[in-house]
């Protein structure tokens, strides 16, 4: 019999995104000591705080699978140009004059608004990740950190970057919410010596490698002409792919590209919103899932997306991928809950801890207010969440256990301070970077 139970959310619709996609009506959940430890119509002992479920729909958590945390700063800097114009002319500029302070404000303001959507967990690739680590544990979210490894400007850069990247892997090894990545930024930007020095890091701590991939037609090309080889198959002959590698973005892949993904364990974090505003192209994520390709959904930074609410690329992955090929099943709603849950928490190598609700996981889950006239009448609770919910229709958020939204109400965060001091350190960095931006 359980007793002393943490939380009970009780009498609430329950979408749990396990192996049966079972959907349970009117069932409560018990959690204790973070993880949870029932569920049922009914549930035993006595809890330190209960949630009235009824008019609610419960989910697991959402994991984004890939993003560029403190990017929030840079919120519509530079709209409508193509993915190298975008980074050469505009954002690598500006990021040249990061500091800790606005990446811990970058930070706390994207932490806020994943909080409010519905985000629990998030895989982040982006400058000074120790910061960035402070505001996740201050927060109680979630995350999956690591450096940018790149040495575009030599061996110098290159040593610099990878002992901070180990540093990183060292200082954060057994949080219980953190976990450390490598993060190569892509084989564009890297070179052979510094991909095979982050797979010795790989092998050595067996952590997981975050890169981004094939994302423009631009970069394919490129790379045929350097090495004669498109990228994974070039990636795959220096010895680098295996099943710890995240892969964003994935557009341009081949079917021979395929196949070394499915023989490696490659994993792919899909993020369409981002692909579709840079016209980077679409990726191949129905035949990803055909062939057992696993798949996690994520919005990249809110410069290339300019949001980091999931629900809206739920709707745009289920939506795209019917639209570019002409078959309304290609990505199901199952499968596009499927990418946004426990597919990015596959993809992270975190899905025996989260990702769906079962009894054991922590308990990583957000509540859905249905009772808005564009969810109703609820016919399909999971039709609902991938179709015609949207961020702001979650009314509570849950981390390890921990309340950290309820009733709309951050519980871990000062929301007014937090985008005060965001929009005080956006003017810093704009200043230092001279450009001709400003804020309203």
């Amino acid at each position: 019999m359980v007793q002393n139970m943490d939380i009970v959310i009780k009498d609430a619709t329950i979408v749990t995104a396990d192996a049966k996609g079972r959907v349970l009506k009117d069932h409560s959940i018990a959690v204790e000591d973070g993880r949870i430890v029932e569920i049922g119509e009914r549930v035993k002992g006595e809890a330190d705080h209960v949630i009235d479920g009824r008019g609610r729909l419960v989910m697991p958590g959402f994991v984004n699978a890939h993003t560029h945390l403190s990017m929030t700063l840079l919120r519509g800097v530079a709209d409508d140009l193509p993915l190298m114009t975008w980074l050469n002319d505009h954002i690598w500029p500006i990021e040249a004059n990061l500091n800790e302070d606005h990446i811990r404000a970058g930070a706390d303001l994207g932490i806020a608004e994943m909080i409010r959507s519905g985000t629990t967990c998030f895989n982040d690739m982006y400058w000074h990740m120790e910061t960035v680590a402070e505001s996740v544990k201050k927060s109680g979210i979630r995350a999956a950190l690591s450096t940018p490894l790149l040495d575009v400007m030599g061996p110098d850069q290159r040593g610099k970057l990878l002992r901070e990247g180990e540093a990183l892997i060292k200082r954060l090894r057994g949080h219980e919410r953190i976990t450390p990545f490598l993060g190569p930024h892509a084989p564009y930007t890297c070179s052979e010596e510094l991909l095979l020095a982050v797979k010795d890091l790989h092998d050595k701590y067996g952590v997981g490698v975050h890169i981004h991939v094939s994302e423009t037609k631009e970069e394919v090309e490129n790379l045929k002409k350097d090495k004669g080889m498109r990228p994974f198959e070039y990636l795959e002959g220096i010895g680098f792919l295996h099943p710890g590698v995240v892969a964003a973005h994935s557009v341009w892949v081949s079917e021979v590209e395929m196949g070394i993904m499915k023989e490696r364990g490659v994993k792919v974090a899909h993020n369409p919103v981002s692909n579709m505003k840079i016209a980077a192209g679409v990726a191949p994520v129905p035949e990803y899932l055909r062939r057992g390709i696993a798949v996690g959904l994520g919005t990249d930074g809110a410069a290339s997306n300019n949001s980091l609410d999931m629900f809206e690329d739920l709707k745009i992955a289920a939506l795209l991928h019917k639209s570019a090929t002409g078959n309304p099943e290609a990505v199901p709603a199952e499968a596009a809950l499927e990418m946004a849950t426990i597919g990015g928490a596959r993809a992270l190598g975190l899905d025996g801890e989260i990702g769906s609700i079962e009894v054991g996981k922590k308990a990583d889950i957000i509540m859905v207010d249905r009772k808005k006239p564009h969810l109703t009448p609820l016919t399909n609770p999971v039709s609902h969440l991938v179709y015609a919910a949207r961020g702001g229709d979650v009314s509570h958020t849950i981390v390890d256990g921990r309340i950290l939204m309820e009733e709309g109400r951050l519980a871990t965060l000062d929301e007014e301070k937090v985008m005060a001091e965001a929009v005080r350190q956006t003017e810093d960095l704009l200043a230092k970077s001279g450009t001709s931006d400003r804020l309203f």
